[in-house]
């Protein structure tokens, strides 16, 4: 009884590590393409149109 038990939450371990790791992957890559549509709004853009603010551009 205690090894059913004890394979029951690992694979609910193992699952829910699956679904955080997805959901971490997600994350890059959705922060990669909105940054990336953030530098090309702003290169279509010319000098005097560009918006000025801290949200434009953020220095690493």
């Amino acid at each position: 009884m205690n090894t059913k038990f004890a394979a029951s939450v690992l694979s609910a371990l193992l699952y829910a590590q699956g679904l955080l790791g997805f959901a971490g992957l997600v994350t890059v890559l959705l922060k990669d393409r909105a940054q990336a549509t953030e530098f090309v709004i702003a290169s279509e853009m010319g000098p005097s149109e560009v918006p000025s603010g801290p949200s434009l551009l953020v220095v690493r």
